[in-house]
């Protein structure tokens, strides 16, 4: 089976499990990111890259990681029983659109520029994206967490004070 499958399955999963609402925590948050930037960043220890390429890497780097961001403002973040949780939102699945419209349009153009494919590996530019989505919601939390005045508890998946975020489901 083919890598892009796999990584479109996982994508689809995580999607799926995310318009439904999860906990969230530190862990969950950072972890996912942190693994696909490092795998595309391996992924690439290998091969050569130009300047073009290396422009073409870091233009898609930050458009997936701007994109993340405006994704992460999207997600509801509130409290079940006084632990964190997000879900997606309808406005979140529209920038998940925008995005992969906008990440297939960049990679057109780049191998039209002649960048190749390996110079571009789908698991970093899917990192970075989730990276730039954890921020937001990492922000909110921590911001939360501060007024509450419990950091860790929110940070590690713990109990959460009443009254912080949205209570809403």
């Amino acid at each position: 089976m083919p890598t892009w499958v796999l990584i479109a399955v996982a994508v689809v999963a995580v999607v799926v499990k995310r318009f439904c609402g999860e906990r969230v925590n530190a862990r969950d948050l950072a972890g996912p990111p942190a693994v696909l930037v490092g795998l595309g960043v391996y992924g690439l220890v290998d091969v050569h890259l130009t300047a073009v390429d290396w422009a073409w890497l870091v233009a898609g780097s930050a458009v997936g990681l701007g994109l993340g961001v405006a994704r992460g403002a999207t997600v509801r973040v509130f409290t079940r029983d006084g632990v964190p949780w997000q879900r997606y939102t309808p406005w979140t699945l529209l920038v998940w659109a925008g995005s992969f419209a906008v990440s297939l349009a960049l990679g057109l153009a780049a191998s039209s520029a002649g960048t190749p494919a390996d110079a571009r590996p789908l698991t970093l530019s899917i990192g970075i994206g989730l990276l730039g989505e954890a921020i937001p919601i990492g922000v909110r939390l921590l911001r939360s967490a501060q007024q509450a005045g419990n950091k860790r508890r929110v940070l590690f998946g713990s109990v959460w004070a009443a009254g912080s975020v949205n209570r809403q489901p």
